[in-house]
């Protein structure tokens, strides 16, 4: 991390970051500890969980544009929550929260069911190479996770630039019979609410097609 980073990190974390009990692994999630969203908060507000938030740029945007939701980013790299905490607090807000574990984890075990609005995966690593295709985030597996922490009618928005990615979602989202199509035809209309990052950018300047899809958690 930068000096600024590093300072953040130590300055910044009581306030912006859930202090989770660890399990086995350094970013893993004790199964039996328990997060409430209106505590962490401060405030009962609908939920937004953006999984693998990088350096923040997606989730800090959001934030800001809608002050009346509350925005939890899931991260593993403490470079990336260091820079989310830190401009967070530069702009003032107080509707963004982080934590440093396994998405998988803190869906499962963390959040209570039926609690989070929507949830984000936005660019998470396609591991292109055939050998690691099964490190992937959204795979056999991934629906009923998801599919816990969402409330009935929930949202669940990805967006990937690598197209055997998205074919895959794509497969394993519409197998699970938690979740129905919030798009017609073969892509969903790209996500408004989501700030074209630079990364995005990389992706459309190299000639990749940027996928977004959206399903709805169907009713329990």
């Amino acid at each position: 991390m930068s000096d600024g980073q590093e300072a953040a990190w130590e300055t910044l974390s009581d306030t912006y970051m859930f202090p989770v009990e660890r399990d086995a692994a350094a970013t893993s999630v004790h199964p039996d500890q328990r997060l409430d969203p209106a505590e962490f908060f401060g405030r009962d507000a609908e939920l937004i969980v953006e999984i693998g938030s990088g350096q923040g740029h997606a989730i800090i945007h959001a934030a800001t544009q809608a002050p009346e939701k509350n925005f939890l980013a899931v991260e593993v790299f403490r470079a990336g929550l260091a820079r989310t905490m830190l401009d967070a607090n530069t702009a003032g807000l107080t509707n963004v929260r982080v934590i440093e574990a396994n998405a998988p984890e803190v869906l499962e075990h963390l959040l209570p069911e039926g609690s989070v609005s929507e949830v984000w995966v936005f660019f998470s690593d396609p591991w292109h190479k055939k050998r690691h295709a099964k490190r992937r985030l959204v795979r056999s597996g991934f629906g009923p996770v998801v599919a816990r922490a969402l409330k009935d009618g929930g949202v669940l928005r990805l967006a990937t630039d690598w197209q055997d990615y998205a074919d895959q979602m794509v497969e394993v989202l519409d197998a699970d019979p938690d979740f129905e199509r919030g798009f017609e035809g073969e892509w969903a209309e790209r996500f408004d609410g989501r700030i074209l990052t630079a990364f995005e950018k990389k992706g459309l300047r190299v000639g990749r097609d940027i996928r977004d899809l959206t399903y709805i958690r169907k009713a329990r």
